[in-house]
């Protein structure tokens, strides 16, 4: 069985998934979000020999490299590193309705990976900016960071709606945590991907310095990710040294997840030194 078609079968294991966080929000029923949980738990498991045998295809191939070079194998590697963190996060909090607003991001961007007509699912040879050690650290730093802040949009979300219906809600919100909660969970999310994505950008200006002889191009996707580290960086300056708290860093969190997707998809239509990466 090959490393695609076992992706291929995870995205519908996340779509279910998405599907029974949803029914044990709207149906109160615990027992249907311990099955979301470990469907989750076996998706990632299997989410994770998949990435590893793709690895292992590559070297077969005698092509060899980390399957993190193209949209395809980043749309995978995006979802499985936010479901990794989603579940440690549920595990800590004890709470399964984040599941509901973040298990379809994942299911999202495995559909759009597998199943997009746009999305080449072949191993290829790396481009010659491509060969270099840094390519895991920027990949995986950069990425670990989206991830919190696609966990951390899904937060504001519920945030949003828990604000909404003045800080308790009807029945359905009322399984939401505290809106307190929300908020210091969403904070924490942001620091942590700003962190990853602060290295991100770091790693990714030593790799091009190495590759094109300059720490700094202005290409569009470095842009977009400067672009993006100051939203998130606002963000944390305006909680710390103004105090702002509640909607607004919702908010900003909601723009900042926004400014992600763009450096990640929207860029790509524009020419520019990252343009391999589709």
């Amino acid at each position: 069985m090959s490393s695609s078609l076992i992706l291929s079968v995870i995205t519908f294991v996340y779509g279910f998934s998405a599907i029974l966080y949803v029914a044990a929000w709207v149906f109160k029923k615990d027992a249907i979000g311990k099955t979301a949980t470990w469907i989750t738990l076996m998706g990632i498991a299997a989410h994770t020999a998949g990435i590893l045998l793709r690895w292992v295809e590559s070297y077969r191939l005698g092509i060899g490299h980390a399957p993190l070079s193209n949209m395809y194998e980043s749309l995978i590697f995006f979802s499985w590193i936010l479901t990794l963190i989603y579940l440690i996060v549920e595990r800590a909090n004890k709470n399964r309705v984040v599941g509901a607003f973040v298990a379809p991001i994942a299911f999202l961007a495995m559909a759009y990976a597998s199943l997009s007509p746009n999305i080449n699912d072949r191993i290829q040879p790396l481009v010659p900016a491509l060969k270099s050690n840094w390519l895991i650290a920027h990949v995986v730093t950069s990425f670990i960071g989206y991830a919190a802040f696609g966990i951390a949009f899904g937060i504001s979300i519920m945030y949003l709606l828990k604000q909404r219906e003045g800080g308790s809600g009807g029945r359905l919100l009322a399984l939401f945590p505290e809106a307190r909660v929300l908020e210091a969970l969403n904070h924490q999310m942001v620091m942590f991907g700003f962190l990853f994505l602060s290295g991100g950008i770091i790693t990714g200006a030593v790799w091009a310095n190495s590759a094109w002889g300059t720490y700094w191009s202005w290409d569009p996707k470095e842009t977009w990710s400067l672009i993006t580290w100051f939203i998130y960086a606002t963000l944390l300056h305006a909680r710390l040294m103004r105090g702002w708290r509640g909607k607004r860093l919702a908010y900003i969190s909601i723009i900042g997840f926004g400014a992600v997707l763009f450096t990640y998809f929207g860029v790509n239509l524009l020419p520019g030194l990252h343009s391999y990466g589709k």
